[in-house]
């Protein structure tokens, strides 16, 4: 039985938020996606050739998913059916390709849009796929999180992508002037407070009709906000930023990258994001940590002591004073010179031993505890380091089978200028000695 009260259209004159009642109704009205939508873009291309395919949405939340998804079934012939990952399992999943087959049968294919796709386990996900294959249903799956971490690899192997912008100022200046034309009045703003408001949208067009609205509700008659005032009245969103998905990898890559690339300044606004985020202060500290050691290693020895006791200040101060020693690490790092020999090294070191499986270290620097391995020739010959002129013996050390090689290089840069001088005094002594 169908609800009475829809039969009556009384939803109609239901109070809607604005961010609903804009909704666009026609594709060249969503802003902000002119590479999906413009003349050129993907989309566009899409519909003009008259077949879908089966796709994924990728993008923050309010860029216009869901609305794009709405109004690609109006230009297809398929049956539009909307699930929402949130409310629907596995019997739900059931029915909904039972109902597409059905609709098969009778020579009418479906379109099916998920929203929140990501919330699926890889299961449920897994079950998409015999329906995708045979066509039974072409499949819009919308998402925020990166579909590489979040969705099946025989999903997206079946889906294109398509990834959806945050919107810029422009886009959001567009939304605003068209929910001014809607409600018949301005924003009661100053240039300043207007500017403030498109800022504390972030990207997102429905919190920025949202924040519209939330104005206007709050304006008495002739008032206008300036900066101050707006701030007053409307809370500022928190960041995009989840620090289990997407967001928390951009961000700590960002600071890794800034700091390698030796440019505090951006190192220290990437670490004011994520400390903003509500990123644990102890997961960056670990970070720079292993920035000291990966990316100034012998360059700057005292950068990983610096790390190290950023790390031990914050778990004795705690935030926010705590958070001063992260950023002074930060900044140590980034302005300190950088090497990564030791670490490629390392890295060198580990496919050598990999490569060349148990070969016997040398008897020459093998110990003898018993009189067989003294026999044997265990310890043979060793020179005693402390003993040579230079405190320097010159003995080979590798194995006979593998020779003598070279995995650590420094650079000219920093210290390790000095360690270099010293390789190559040793190199000398070596060759002159007899060590190879």
């Amino acid at each position: 039985m169908g609800d009475l009260f829809a039969h009556a259209g009384f939803e109609k004159s239901a109070p809607r938020p604005l961010a609903d009642r804009l909704r666009p109704l026609a594709l060249d009205e969503v802003a902000g996606q002119d590479h999906l939508l413009g003349p050129d873009g993907a989309l566009t291309r899409l519909i003009r050739a008259g077949s879908l395919g089966s796709l994924v949405f990728w993008g923050p939340p309010g860029t216009g998913k869901t609305t794009v998804a709405r109004l690609l079934a109006h230009e297809t012939d398929l049956a539009f059916v909307q699930i929402s990952a949130i409310f629907s399992g596995v019997a739900d999943l059931k029915k909904t390709f039972e109902e597409a087959r059905s609709r098969r049968s009778m020579g009418k294919g479906t379109l099916l849009f998920v929203d929140e796709i990501h919330r699926f386990n890889r299961a449920q996900q897994d079950s998409f796929l015999p329906v995708m294959e045979d066509g039974t249903i072409t499949l819009i799956g919308a998402t925020t999180e990166n579909p590489s971490f979040e969705l099946n690899a025989a999903l997206l192997s079946r889906a294109r992508v398509m990834t959806f912008k945050a919107l810029d100022d422009a886009a959001i200046e567009r939304l605003l002037s068209r929910a001014e034309e809607a409600e018949d009045k301005t924003l009661p703003l100053d240039a300043d407070a207007r500017a403030a408001l498109i800022a504390m949208a972030d990207g997102d067009g429905r919190a920025a009709l949202t924040l519209a609205e939330e104005i206007w509700r709050a304006a008495r008659e002739g008032e206008m906000f300036d900066r101050a005032k707006l701030s007053e009245i409307v809370q500022r969103r928190a960041p995009i930023y989840d620090k289990a998905q997407e967001g928390h990898y951009n961000l700590i890559s960002a600071l890794h990258k800034t700091v390698r690339g030796s440019d505090p300044d951006a190192a220290l606004y990437y670490l004011a994001r994520m400390f903003d985020g509500g990123e644990d202060p102890l997961f960056i500290a670990r970070r720079v940590v292993r920035m000291a050691i990966e990316d100034i290693g012998l360059a700057d020895p005292q950068a990983l002591v610096v790390a190290n006791a950023a790390k031990d200040a914050y778990d004795f101060l705690g935030s926010p004073e705590g958070e001063l020693a992260i950023a002074e690490a930060v900044v140590y790092c980034a302005t300190a010179p950088k090497s990564n020999a030791a670490y490629t090294a390392f890295k060198r070191a580990q496919a050598l031993a990999k490569s060349h499986g148990s070969l016997m270290p040398p008897k020459v620097i093998l110990n003898a505890p018993t009189k067989m391995m003294r026999v044997e020739g265990y310890g043979e010959g060793y020179a005693y380091d402390h003993d040579e002129p230079d405190a320097f013996s010159g003995q080979d050390y590798w194995p006979e089978k593998l020779g003598r090689q070279t995995l650590y290089e420094p650079v000219e840069r920093g210290f390790e200028r000095e360690i270099g001088k010293r390789l190559e005094y040793w190199a000398k002594l070596r060759k002159e000695r007899g060590g190879g």
